[in-house]
């Protein structure tokens, strides 16, 4: 499913237009980023939480060359699903 068939299926199942339903949309991701971004973690009961996480520095290697690189630290998004979303995909 991609944004535009979400949009869709949200529209259908809340009898509002496309165009609310796709704002509604947008303001939801550009409210989980900007908590994320910020450092907080956005938990939905039921579906799952957003959080930040840290990957360390570490070498690589090149494939092409097998040269070492090193792979700078960096900050990393975690979702961590929910037990009713777990338990729906699992067809409990």
């Amino acid at each position: 499913m991609n944004k535009q068939e979400l949009v869709d299926a949200v529209a259908a199942k809340t009898g509002a237009s496309k165009a609310a339903a796709g704002e509604a949309i947008d303001a939801f991701i550009g409210a989980v980023t900007a908590a994320v971004t910020k450092g907080d973690t956005v938990q939905l009961i039921g579906f799952g939480s957003f959080s930040t996480g840290a990957r360390a520095a570490r070498v690589g290697r090149n494939p092409a060359t097998g040269a070492e690189i090193q792979i700078a630290a960096a900050k990393t998004v975690k979702f961590t699903a929910g037990k009713a979303f777990k338990d729906a995909v699992n067809g409990a």
